[in-house]
């Protein structure tokens, strides 16, 4: 009897890559015909992600530090998990230097401006190709992120 068999990928299997004053992403999974990336993210204190409506939803779960929505009194710490439904718009905020959250999501990240009109949509396929990028430009070997 043939069956699937269970991925583990290691702390350190993957790098993470700098994606702006110190803050970093690492891409865990992406499965493209599920529209499903995952990823982690070390965020810096004033690190913040524009305002975006997602297409699906979104789980988040945070491992160290804090941050926060914009639009939202909560923080998100050590522990945190966060369920966010497709439609919900939100400003992400980081509050604590060296913040570790993992993101499970699925569908598209619509970035808005102030008047909520679209200035870009960013998928797992986009993702991945801007780190697989970024590793090169940063000099790290070619990760091997679990595709499907």
């Amino acid at each position: 009897m043939d069956m699937p068999l269970a991925v583990h990928i290691g702390n350190n299997d993957l790098p993470f890559v700098d994606i702006g004053d110190g803050s970093q992403l690492k891409v865990l999974q992406v499965k493209p015909d599920e529209g499903i990336w995952v990823i982690e993210n070390i965020f810096q204190a004033g690190y913040e992600v524009e305002t975006h409506r997602h297409t699906g939803p979104v789980y988040g779960f945070t491992t160290g530090g804090a941050w926060k929505y914009k639009e939202y009194d909560y923080v998100n710490r050590a522990g945190s998990f966060l369920y966010e439904p497709a439609g919900s718009v939100h400003t992400l905020q980081c509050i604590e230097d060296n913040t570790r959250v993992w993101f499970h999501m699925t569908g598209s990240n619509i970035n808005l401006d102030a008047a909520g009109n679209i200035t870009s949509v960013v998928d797992g396929a986009l993702t991945l190709a801007f780190y697989l990028a970024m590793c090169e430009q940063q000099g790290l070997p070619r990760p091997n992120v679990l595709m499907g």
